[in-house]
């Protein structure tokens, strides 16, 4: 980052960066590429099923998600403090995701039970420390570099999932023949799998202490919380009245959460769809995550400049068909090779078509709106969460092939590029 970001203090904007970093090892390596892998195939035992119980699991996060964050939102506009409110969640977040750590191998039923709930616990709790952090964007970034620095974190948070996965094979897992793990952690019921539980706690932790230091914190109001949350939920409902009636904005929610939780899903189970549709081991699942978050960094730190010079609803609209377009080739992948150089291709316009998206939020946003808005932003996302995993693992379990599966998420790509059409890139009209 260079000087080029003014106003915006060049510390604040990498603090607030490197929360991305931070929290992108959980999306990583526990929902993506090693430990939903080793549930599924490890804990579960069966692909299939395995997959099935995860999807639910992310589904019923889904709903916890969208009915408490717009709630919270509309409190934390009026009690501020918003710093506390992502400290809290951050904690909550690392904690449950530490204690995953108990999954081992051919689990009864109490134990999968409680894996799942941990499942259930950490991803709500990240996903609404997430409602607050992204409501500070427009508070720290000046309109003409919002994009930038939106795009800027989201590469840092790829570039932060790949080292925390690297430091995953180096420290605990290895690569099977070709790297011997550092540590000497026993492989027998799987310690060294589960201990990356445990990794990226710590290293969500540790990594969200400069988001702390440097971003300031918002001013709070001479309200006692009683108060604020009185007065939130009375703003709430005016809000959603407002809501209903502009057109503009909440045909940019719903279309960003069709394709949101493509995305959701896609982020849940893409390790399960490599492992079961091409046979791939866990050193292959691995390296393939390196090769992924290398090409969606690429992109989301070249498209930041493009949100700023061109709009951010054109880079969703760009960025999601070249998603879809890349999606369907993957789909029809005749082997594992084409599958691999395919996806990675695809990967490129993952992190675009988030960045672009949350900027697009934070240009809609009333001024000192804009905790209110990012909650019903993830409200509309995570009220119909449920249904991409939901309608993941049901087509998978139908037809018994992952590939059902992904065609369902290219659907729900497809149904919010059409509406993002009719999205006008104006504030004037959020309200």
């Amino acid at each position: 980052m260079n000087a080029s970001i003014s106003p915006t203090p060049r510390k604040t904007a990498i603090g607030w960066s490197l929360y991305d970093w931070a929290n992108s090892a959980y999306a990583t390596i526990i929902l993506t590429f090693v430990y939903s892998v080793f549930f599924s195939k490890t804990i579960i035992g069966d692909d299939v099923t395995g997959g099935a119980y995860w999807s639910y699991a992310i589904a019923i996060s889904g709903v916890l998600i969208a009915l408490s964050a717009p709630i919270l939102g509309a409190v934390a506009d009026y009690a501020g403090h918003t710093k506390k409110w992502i400290g809290f969640f951050t904690l909550v977040c690392a904690m449950a995701t530490a204690g995953l750590y108990i999954g081992k191998p051919d689990a009864g039923s109490t134990l999968v039970f409680l894996i799942l709930l941990l499942v259930v616990i950490s991803t709500t709790a990240l996903e609404l420390a997430l409602v607050f952090y992204n409501a500070l964007l427009p508070r720290i970034a000046p309109p003409t570099h919002i994009g930038r620095i939106s795009g800027w974190a989201w590469a840092c948070g790829y570039i932060g999932g790949l080292l925390a996965l690297g430091l995953c094979l180096y420290l605990l897992t290895g690569l099977g023949e070709r790297l011997s793990p550092l540590l000497d952690i026993p492989a027998d019921q799987d310690q060294n799998i589960r201990a990356s539980a445990i990794l990226t706690a710590l290293w969500f932790l540790i990594f969200s202490i400069p988001f702390f230091i440097f971003v300031p914190e918002t001013k709070p109001v001479s309200k006692s919380l009683r108060q604020a949350i009185g007065d939130g939920l009375r703003d709430l409902k005016v809000t959603f009245a407002s809501f209903r009636k502009s057109k503009n904005i909440m045909t940019f929610l719903i279309a960003s959460a069709l394709y949101r939780d493509g995305l959701a899903t896609l982020f849940a189970l893409g390790g399960i769809y490599a492992a079961t549709t091409y046979d791939m081991s866990f050193t292959d699942i691995l390296i393939f995550a390196v090769g992924l978050n290398m090409t969606a960094g690429l992109g989301a730190f070249g498209f930041s400049f493009l949100d700023d010079a061109i709009g951010s609803k054109k880079t969703v609209i760009y960025s999601l068909s070249c998603l879809i377009l890349s999606g369907v080739v993957v789909l029809f992948a005749p082997s594992k090779s084409a599958f691999l150089i395919t996806s990675l291709f695809l990967g490129l316009f993952v992190g675009p078509v988030q960045a672009a998206s949350r900027t697009l939020a934070g240009r809609l946003a009333p001024v000192r709106e804009e905790t209110k808005i990012y909650g019903f932003y993830a409200l509309t996302g995570k009220s119909i969460a449920f249904l991409g995993p939901l309608s993941y693992g049901f087509f998978s379990t139908l037809f018994q092939t992952q590939k059902a599966g992904l065609v369902s998420i290219l659907l729900f790509w497809s149904a919010g590029l059409v509406l993002m059409y009719f999205v006008r890139e104006t504030k004037s009209d959020a309200y």
